[in-house]
């Protein structure tokens, strides 16, 4: 990735995993994680996947449709490292429904 490559303090990343299959995606997660715990660089990830911004973040900005503003910034209840198992985490399911009902509220409000 061009990214790491760079070696700036910051890298962001704009839905780098959005063409990829389920496997793929969930091993490109594992390898993300691990560069992230050895360069600890600060990464702003943007996804439309709810479990792999769970999965991946420290924080979730869920952001509202058009116009696009920030409802909520919720932080992410577990620990890291984090496995396949995390996915059935009850903080994890419980941050999911969360999030949930926020973008599903939102956009009643907005139609």
């Amino acid at each position: 990735m061009r990214t790491l490559a760079m070696q700036h303090d910051i890298m962001l990343l704009d839905e780098p995993f959005g063409a990829l299959d389920s496997q793929t995606r969930l091993a490109m997660q594992k390898w993300l994680l691990q560069v992230w715990s050895e360069q600890l660089r600060t990464v702003v990830f943007i996804t439309h996947d709810i479990d792999e911004a769970i999965m991946l973040a420290d924080r979730v900005v869920v952001m509202t449709p058009r116009p696009g503003r920030i409802c909520a910034i919720l932080p992410v209840p577990v620990p890291r490292m984090r496995t396949l198992t995390t996915l059935t985490d009850p903080r994890f399911i419980a941050l999911k429904g969360q999030i949930l009902s926020l973008i599903y509220h939102d956009a009643a409000r907005s139609l």
